[in-house]
């Protein structure tokens, strides 16, 4: 069974989300690139574990959270940031949503170099970053609904989740993921990035809230 988040039903941001837009946008055009340009595009700007650690190549800390792996990465992880973005983007107001994004991807990266810092295998992808925005929506709004797809084999129905279970869920998965990986290392999925990114979203999300708007529209 797969389950892909679409929307907050409970709330509405009160201004439309650019930033959020204008990060998926980038990681478009970025993906875009990867895609004429080749496999040498990819491997020079994706994090190499053990060259960061060597102090090579560093810029590669924040180009790899702009790229992506295949068709599926980058539509999975935007689907996600759409779904979480615009809300935490509309409590910390665009510039503090920037930083606390770029910050959060930054996090991610350094727990899964920390994590395996001899690995020459090439990083990318915004997961890390997204992973941040889902730590502080959910220690924001735990108990807004997210209107979600649940997909059972070839059966579709729409859903309305809590937050708090959704993203509760999702992190455990990871966190477990990452012991398996630990006790059994395999390339694939940057699990430590993660959980790193979602922690560090979920302690700091507080510290990059804007002044608060009336909430009159909200609903439970």
């Amino acid at each position: 069974m797969g389950v892909i988040p679409l929307t907050d039903v409970s709330r509405r941001p009160a201004r439309f989300p650019v930033m959020t837009a204008s990060i998926i946008a980038v990681n478009a055009l970025v993906f875009l690139l990867e895609l004429i340009r080749g496999e040498t595009f990819v491997t020079s700007w994706s994090v190499i574990p053990a060259g960061i650690v060597a102090g090579h190549h560093l810029i590669t800390i924040l180009t790899a959270m702009f790229m992506h792996a295949s068709w599926s990465h980058i539509l999975g992880n935007m689907i996600f940031l759409w779904a979480f973005g615009p809300e935490v983007e509309d409590l910390m107001h665009p510039r503090r949503y920037l930083v606390f994004y770029l910050l959060g991807g930054l996090a991610a990266t350094a727990a899964q170099v920390a994590a395996d810092p001899s690995s020459t295998v090439p990083n990318l992808g915004a997961s890390g970053a997204i992973a941040a925005v889902m730590g502080a929506f959910l220690v924001t709004y735990p108990r807004d609904r997210i209107r979600s797809l649940l997909v059972i084999f070839v059966f579709v129905r729409t859903a309305y989740i809590p937050a708090a279970l959704l993203i509760g869920v999702w992190f455990l998965t990871q966190f477990v993921n990452l012991g398996a990986v630990a006790q059994q290392p395999a390339g694939g999925v940057a699990y430590a990035a993660h959980v790193g990114g979602f922690i560090f979203g979920a302690v700091t999300a507080r510290l990059f809230e804007g002044p608060r708007l009336v909430e009159a529209g909200v609903t439970t």
